[in-house]
């Protein structure tokens, strides 16, 4: 990870004035500068969404633990689903309706533990996307800093 750090290069001149004046050899482009700098900021971004990105993991995680230990055992839900007794028929799908809720196939009175499931799901789906999204744009992230180191090494042979 040590060639990710880029620190901004000091400009030398000739006379030790801040008016230039050195030869080409001795400043660093303007062009190189604006690289560096570019190259900074991406690097930062990146950071900060590792960062993130670690967070939401760690969340998704606990949540998970979380999950597996308060696991209720099943026991209404499938007694509820064995008396169920289904139309003989699978009805086709109305392209017209409104998607229905899946808490309604139990009837009016839905087990809190479900409602508290269902939450948990709609959650845990979106930290789900929220973590796929920033995972996407770490990848960018790091391409656009490898084509950046590229182009400064372009520019400075001996510096990246």
């Amino acid at each position: 990870m040590e060639d990710l750090v880029c620190p901004l290069a000091v400009l030398p001149t000739a006379g030790g004035d801040r008016e230039g004046g050195g030869s080409r050899s001795d400043c660093v482009s303007m062009a190189a500068l604006d690289l560096r700098a570019e190259l900074d900021s991406l690097l930062l971004r990146l950071l900060g969404d590792l960062e993130e990105l670690e967070g939401k993991r760690a969340v998704l995680n606990a949540r998970v633990e979380e999950g597996v230990r308060s696991q209720p055992t099943p026991t209404f839900l499938s007694s509820a689903l064995r008396r169920r007794k289904g139309p003989t028929k699978t009805p086709e799908p109305q392209s017209s309706e409104a998607p229905r809720d899946p808490l309604n196939w139990f009837g009016i009175l839905v087990p809190h533990s479900l409602r508290q499931a269902q939450a948990s799901f709609r959650d845990g789906l979106q930290l789900a996307a929220d973590i796929a999204s920033l995972q996407n744009r770490i990848d960018w992230g790091r391409s656009q800093l490898r084509g950046l180191q590229e182009k400064l090494k372009q520019l400075e042979p001996g510096a990246a």
